[in-house]
């Protein structure tokens, strides 16, 4: 009688488990799926015209977090604004701006989103509530807990979503909007990419005590919770609670995501100060792209042929951005006297 329990037990234990439920449609799957590839051939394509010398000056790539942006971006409300850090491009494209005006921006055509003055650190679009990537380490944070401030003031169902790396939230201005938002209640989100290093050093070396970033706002009284910001469905189910919390009136939310970025801080680092096994490690075992890519084949949502299919007409998108960029007129020399506060 044991050793045929024993048995059961055993064939038991051979049957594979049963799926998990998936809380997303196949239209969300194949959506989310999408964006993050969108973004990951975008950010391709502009490293590769970087080093073509098409795009000057800073360009900070976001090649590996996709699934933060575009998982927050999917619990956002039609009125929610964003804004964020220099490691722009992702988040633009994630809010619905043009891929043809993102290009063009970042090689300094009159064409992009800022008439080529900004590049890849400065642009905006009012219509898709995007207030800006900026250039200055954690400038977003004061800048985000103003919109929330004027939501909440024109009373506005809408929530201020600030993104910031880990290496910006030891700057002062960080806990100065932390204290304000939390003293009146504002509806602000305040998401923490923890890709685990600002610029060149880890978060061991930059941050005392605790590396637990979420943590950050228990001072204020502001409640956090830390994400596996390289599975989109676990971000976006996050977001959903944070986004309702700040939205019901309940005051500020922090969101730290566990991420990771595959090239360095920017196009010129050369990233040393981590082997070239760490992140071939991440990109075989946690890749936001691949895990989703496996959950909707084991799924059936889509099969080989229809990925291969999607990723085609993306990298179509991309190359037609980047002729787009490459064939738009430079600014006109009077554009140097507008939009400039004197």
């Amino acid at each position: 009688m044991a050793s045929s329990k024993a048995a059961a037990s055993r064939a038991g234990s051979k049957r594979k488990a049963a799926a998990a439920p998936i809380k997303a449609s196949v239209e969300e799957l194949q959506k989310y799926y999408r964006d993050m590839l969108l973004i990951r051939r975008f950010e391709e394509k502009a490293g590769q015209m970087y080093g073509m010398g098409l795009i000057g000056g800073f360009c900070h790539l976001y090649i590996g977090q996709e699934a933060v942006v575009v998982g927050v971006q999917a619990a956002m409300g039609p009125l929610d604004t964003v804004l964020t850090s220099y490691r722009d491009h992702a988040h633009m494209l994630a809010c619905g701006m043009d891929p043809k005006g993102v290009m063009a921006e970042l090689t300094g055509r009159s064409g992009g989103y800022s008439k080529g003055k900004g590049g890849s650190m400065h642009m905006f679009s009012h219509e898709e509530r995007f207030y800006g990537g900026h250039g200055i380490v954690a400038a977003q944070v004061p800048i985000g807990t103003g919109l929330a401030f004027a939501h909440r003031y024109l009373e506005e169902d809408a929530v201020s979503v600030t993104y910031l790396g880990d290496g910006a939230l030891n700057q002062g201005q960080v806990y100065e909007s932390f204290n304000m938002s939390a003293l009146w209640s504002l509806p602000a989100v305040y998401v923490i990419e923890n890709n685990k290093y600002g610029m060149g050093t880890s978060i061991e070396r930059s941050s005392a005590k605790s590396t637990e970033l979420y943590h950050r706002g228990q001072a204020y009284g502001i409640p956090g919770i830390q994400v596996d910001g390289m599975d989109v469905l676990a971000v976006r189910e996050a977001a959903e609670k944070a986004l309702g919390h700040a939205r019901s009136g309940k005051g500020p939310f922090i969101m730290e995501m566990m991420t990771y970025r595959y090239r360095g801080h920017s196009m010129s680092d050369p990233a040393k100060y981590r082997s070239k096994e760490e992140v071939q490690k991440v990109r075989q075992e946690r890749d936001p792209i691949e895990r989703l890519r496996g959950i909707m084949i084991e799924r059936k949502v889509m099969d080989e042929d229809h990925l291969k299919a999607l990723d085609k007409e993306v990298k179509a998108i991309v190359s037609e951005a980047a002729d787009f960029a490459q064939t738009s007129p430079e600014p006109d020399p009077a554009e140097l006297y507008t939009e400039v506060y004197v």
